[in-house]
This record gives structure tokens, sequence and C-alpha cells, in this order.
């Protein structure tokens, strides 16, 4: 039988499109360093530095790979937003490159290609973490990467790509312990639509091997401290599942952009009917039905949604063409494209963020710190005798903030039970003395004692610290390390 126009098209490859790819990632990146200050740290950005500030093999909610960038950032290039978000601004470059390829792949010519790179700029997850330094940034590149090793794998049926599959597995399970279920889902979907011969080689066991040996002692460390991230994993899915599974597909299409449906779309059609290529279409759905099982969040599954969308761009283009609609999707994707840059860019003002927030509540969570710290200072500041008082808070957040802040403000180390804060504490039994009391706890009264809300952080927007009460205590009902176990939490 005779190919189909798209299985032709899937096997010829353009030159890579070097030159207008360039010039998209020069002005990505330029428009990402700019615009990097922004609003300030996101709380999460705060905890990655504290843990890289605490290298180890592992911590209760995330393998070491982002605490150690971030370690490496900020020894690089300071202890800044600017100088954090390099790792980010890289990472979303490197991301438009590779989908750039992946589109090649799929017989995109130069156009195709340099169109794939702008889109996947433009779009709001990667503008969203490819501005802030996050677990998700290094997994977005990582996905990306087994995509297209996927594609040459399935393409050429040559087995030493699963080399190549195994050092990006390892990697991105160094980072987060999301990349298994990519694996199931396109392995599920070769296993239904073929080609099924990939899998009948020793290549596979080899690249199984590079990816084992790169997170043994992430493995290791987890054995030895009764594998908490299985424990923090339950929790997301118990506290959030309902809400995750809810809104999973509303937010497949506002995260990526609406005016890219049409183009993803395109993808999957594009590939349903390239023989070769058949699974990659599958694979998408089957990981979005593990996720909403699991209660996942929904950007999980972006990245292979990124995938379908450089799998389609080229088809799009054509369909366009032949519909004289070009002109219309333009203006969606404009429209589309201004949205997507005020939900993942600090570009509106903060005090008009409220629309924003409702798609990206991550804007917020990165206002405020400072004056949150000078808060808490003016507290501390009220205690009279300090050589045995502890600042302790409600979360790593707020802990992260204190611990970058605060010594402008002579404040002590901050002390917390929330996630890998709890293995960094408690303090030493003999700072019997007061204590600030940040956040709302749960049960306070059986920790501590004479305790006063003396302020209440304003943050002038809707974030999760507006609104935090700081209290004074004037110690507690037992020593800090009886204390400890039921002050940890992991939400």
């Amino acid at each position: 039988m005779g190919e189909t126009a798209s299985e032709t098209a899937a096997k010829t490859r353009a030159p890579f499109a070097a030159g207008g790819v360039g010039v998209v990632v020069l002005v990505q990146a330029a428009v990402l360093t700019v615009l990097s200050g922004g609003y300030g740290f996101h709380r999460d950005e705060f905890y990655y530095v504290a843990a890289g500030n605490r290298l180890a093999w592992g911590y209760v909610d995330q393998p070491p790979l982002t605490p150690t960038l971030a370690k490496l950032a900020t020894i690089l290039f300071g202890d800044t937003p600017p100088g954090l978000r390099v790792v980010a601004t890289l990472a979303g470059v490197a991301t438009v490159i590779v989908l750039a390829l992946v589109a090649r792949e799929f017989g995109a010519g130069y156009a195709g290609q340099v169109i794939t790179a702008v889109v996947t700029a433009l779009s709001g997850y990667v503008l969203v973490v490819s501005h802030m330094l996050s677990t998700t940034t290094i997994d977005m590149l990582v996905w990306s990467m087994l995509g297209l090793f996927t594609v040459k794998l399935l393409k050429t049926g040559d087995g030493r790509w699963w080399l190549a599959i195994g050092a990006a597995t390892g990697v991105g399970l160094l980072n987060k312990w999301l990349v298994p279920l990519l694996l199931v889902a396109l392995a599920v979907s070769v296993f239904v639509t073929g080609p099924r011969e990939v899998f009948r080689t020793w290549w596979l066991a080899a690249g199984a091997a590079i990816a084992l040996a790169a997170v043994a002692p992430v493995l290791v460390w987890e054995a030895r401290n009764g594998w908490p991230m299985v424990t923090f994993a339950g929790g997301i899915s118990e506290n959030d599942g309902a809400e995750n599974r809810l809104m999973f597909v509303p937010l497949q299409i506002a995260y990526l952009s609406p005016a890219l449906v049409p183009v993803w779309i395109a993808g999957i059609v594009r590939l349903w009917k390239t023989s070769r290529l058949r699974s990659l279409s599958l694979a998408y759905p089957i990981l979005c039905v593990i996720l909403l099982a699991l209660g996942g969040k929904p950007y999980y599954s972006l990245p292979p949604l990124m995938l379908l969308t450089a799998a389609g761009v080229q088809p799009a283009l054509e369909w366009f063409a032949r519909r004289r609609a070009r002109r219309w999707w333009l203006v969606a994707a404009a429209l589309g494209a201004a949205v997507s840059l005020a939900i993942g860019l600090p570009i509106v003002p903060a005090q008009a963020l409220g629309p924003v927030l409702a798609l990206n509540k991550e804007q917020g969570e990165q206002i405020g710190w400072p004056g949150f710290v000078t808060t808490v200072a003016a507290v501390w500041r009220q205690i009279p005798e300090k050589a045995d008082a502890v600042v302790f808070t409600s979360n790593y957040g707020e802990a992260g903030a204190i611990e970058r802040y605060g010594p402008a403000h002579d404040l002590p180390a901050p002390y917390s039970g929330h996630m890998s804060y709890a293995d960094w504490g408690p303090p030493p039994d003999r700072m019997d003395g007061a204590v600030v009391l940040v956040g709302t706890f749960d049960r306070p009264a059986r920790a501590f004692t004479g305790c006063r809300q003396v302020a209440v952080q304003d943050t002038g927007i809707d974030n999760d610290e507006q609104g935090t009460p700081v209290a004074l205590c004037t110690g507690t009902t037992a020593a800090w390390s009886a204390l400890w176990p039921s002050l940890r939490h992991f939400s």
C-alpha cells in the first residue's frame, strides 16, 4: 500500500530554521530578562533557595534538581529575582527550540518551525513557568525533550534513542516524580497502535538502567526517610483532587491558549493519519485519564499538548490558507497572546491584578513579601528579651521570605513545621522564650501560651498572605523537641 500524505511529510525534514527560530528565542530571552524582576520572588522560589542552601539528595516534596539549580543561579547571578530566574529563562528558550525541532520532525518547513517557536513562546503556560523558577519549569523542558526523542524513536525505529529517553527520564526523576505517568501513557499508546517493535530491543533495558542509575541516590534517600514524597503526593490528591478534576478541561484550554485549540486538534488528526506516529495522538488523552483518576493538577499534561500543537502547525497553516481564514485566526491569536502575556508576565500593575489572578494566582504570590517581613519585624521588636525568642511560621513561603529579608531587620532565622522546614528544625530546647507566631494554625493553643494577635498582614492584593495574622506568645507548652512532631504538616 502507498503512503499517506501525512506519512510522507513526517518522513521528510526541511533544514532547521535556525535564523528564524533564533530571532524568536532572542526576543523571548530579552523580554523574560527585562521583566524578571517583576513583582518580586514567588513564595516557592524562597523555598527552593532555602532548600538549595541545605543541599540533600531529597526533600519531603521534591528531588534535589531544582534546589540545586537555585543554589547555582544565586551563586553565579545573584540572590535576586533576576539572578534566580536566569535558569527559568534558559529553560523557556530551550523548550521553544526543542518544540521547533519537533515540528521539523513532523515535516514543518521554515515558516512552520518559526510559527511553532512563536506560538510556544507566547503560550500562557510557557510564559508563566519561564518567568519564575519552579519544578514545573524544568519538567516542561524535560518532557519536551522526551517528546522529541520519542518521535525520533518511532520514526526511525532506531533503538539507540532509548538511551536518550533514559537519560532525559533520569533528569526528570531528579526534578519531579511525574515522568513515569508520561512514560506509562506513551507505552500504552504504542502498545495499542504500534509500532510495537520499538520495545523488542536491548537498548530499552539500557535506557532504563541509565534512568535508574541517575535516580538511585534519591531512591536511597527516600527509603531511609520513609518515602515522604509518596505521602506528599497523596496529600495533593486528597486536598485538591475534586477541584483539579472539575477544572481539568477548561484549564487545559486556558493555560495553553484558546487560539491554539484548532492547531492542536489538527495535530491530533495529522498524527492519527501517520501510522508510525499514531500513538502520540493517543498518549495525550491516556495521560489525561490517568491524571483525572489521580486528581493531578491540570497543567501536568500540558507538555504533550504542546507536542500536538507542534504537529498541528503545518497542517493548520495549510488549512487556513485554503479557506482564507488566516486573517481571523491572526486576530484571535493576537488576542490570545495579549491575554497570555498579561497572565504570565508582570506587566499589569499589582493593584489591577484581580482578573489575572482568576487564571494565574501565582502572580499574586510574588507580591508583598518585603512588607510582610517588615510587619513581622515590628512584632519582633516588641519582645524585651530576644536571646531565647523564636519566629515560627505556618508555611515555607513565610519562612523563606523571613530568611531572605529578615537579616536587614535583625530578625533571627525562622522556623516552620511546613514541608522540609520541619526537617531543618526544631529550635533548640533552650530557646524557651517568647514566640512570634506568623500565620494561621489549626491548634495553636496546644503548643503556645499567652498568645495575642498584634498585627495583620496587608499585601494590598488578594493573595495567600493577605490578612495573615501575626501573634506574640509568651512561650510554649513543652520543649520544642517534644512539640515538633505535632507541628509538622504537608499542606
